[in-house]
């Protein structure tokens, strides 16, 4: 347990000074999942009594095979969602309070009620009645080590899955609104058109993200409560921005999410 927390602490700090890091001390390093969400619980403990923070949703990492291959992981992982680092969109954000940020377009859902006594594993068809609403998003991911893109997949857990801010539509929206299997998403910066991604680019379909989200949750026995935000994962690879750069994700149909760093 020393050595779990001390992890946390050190990814905290290096959080707070907006300093990366090579790699962790040798005996601080998650040998595995279970010890990397290990140091994840105890990051989040931090966050929460330092920041006042709640946890408000979970993301989703490496669902997209272009980001897989960015950071050389091939299977997905998850992290936490803070109310502290969260916004509705049309924000203006400090660029300090970042590293090395990148800036993902996500499909979110809100969930309708507490995942707790739904028997395992969860069907296609349950997940999809256990949403309330899906919201255009952004997540900026911004890992506090310096190469991320080799760090392997026990790091960026730990890491929180390399969350950093999260930014939502101001406007949700009915899921029969929505074809998952093929939906376009435009990244612009500063008007300029730099990438388009597409929801099938999330494990052919967002649904089977969160359906693999509250599977994995059940068998830990960790659940969800009514209300919860689950980000799903990138429609494109991550794109990195600079200062004085203004985002928008165009989901089509669904609007646009907006923000700009400062």
């Amino acid at each position: 347990k020393e050595k779990i927390d001390s992890a946390a602490k050190i990814l905290f700090n290096a959080r707070l000074k907006t300093s990366s890091l090579e790699i962790l001390p040798v005996d601080c390093i998650p040998k595995n999942d279970k010890e990397a969400y290990l140091i994840q619980d105890s990051l989040t403990n931090l966050y929460i009594n330092q920041f006042n923070a709640k946890i408000i949703g979970k993301k989703v990492g490496c669902t997209n095979k272009k980001a897989q291959q960015q950071i050389k992981v091939n299977k997905p992982f998850y992290g936490n969602i803070y109310s502290s680092f969260s916004s509705n969109s049309k924000c203006n954000l400090d660029r300090k309070l970042f590293i090395k940020p990148h800036i993902e377009p996500e499909f979110s859902f809100q969930l309708n009620s507490r995942i707790d006594s739904i028997k395992c594993p969860i069907t296609l068809n349950q997940t999809y009645d256990l949403i309330e609403k899906v919201i255009p998003s952004i997540e900026i991911v911004d890992s506090r080590f310096n190469d991320w893109t080799s760090i392997g997949i026990n790091n960026l857990i730990a890491d929180n899955g390399a969350n950093a801010y999260w930014i939502k539509s101001k406007k949700d929206y009915n899921l029969n609104n929505v074809n998952f299997n093929n939906h376009i998403v435009k990244v612009f910066i500063n008007e300029k058109l730099v990438e388009v991604g597409n929801s099938n680019n999330v494990l052919n379909n967002p649904l089977n993200s969160l359906r693999w989200l509250l599977n994995t949750l059940l068998k830990e026995r960790k659940y969800l409560q009514k209300g919860t935000y689950v980000s799903t994962g990138t429609c494109t690879s991550a794109i990195p921005v600079s200062k004085n750069d203004i985002v928008i994700a165009d989901f089509d149909s669904l609007g646009i999410v907006e923000l700009q760093l400062k």
